[in-house]
């Protein structure tokens, strides 16, 4: 089985050929290829590796992820306060891990 571990925008995620994986919305999506596993072969970076690609197409953008409550509170003193928010990602589809 061959898949790949790529950085972007300070994530790191582990994908193969054919998968959807939501990253953070930005400017442009850059894949970092950290390491390159093919069957028994390994390929680590120091820290990239410039000659592997990992090739993607954007699938949908404007994706809400899931969203993050927070909460504050201080005993005694009738202080609460909650807040929440979701991330925008965007989708991208894993097309190939070039060699």
């Amino acid at each position: 089985m061959k898949y790949a571990v790529v950085r972007t925008q300070g994530h790191q995620y582990v994908v193969s050929e054919g998968d959807k994986v939501d990253v953070p919305m930005g400017e442009e999506i850059k894949l970092e290829t950290l390491l390159v596993v093919d069957g028994s072969k390994v390929e680590v970076g120091t820290p990239t590796l410039d000659s592997k690609k990992v090739s993607f197409t954007v699938v949908e953008e404007k994706v809400l992820g899931d969203k993050i409550d927070g909460f504050k509170y201080k005993a005694k003193s009738r202080y609460r306060k909650s807040w929440g928010h979701r991330i925008k990602n965007t989708r991208i589809s894993i097309d190939s891990i070039k060699a």
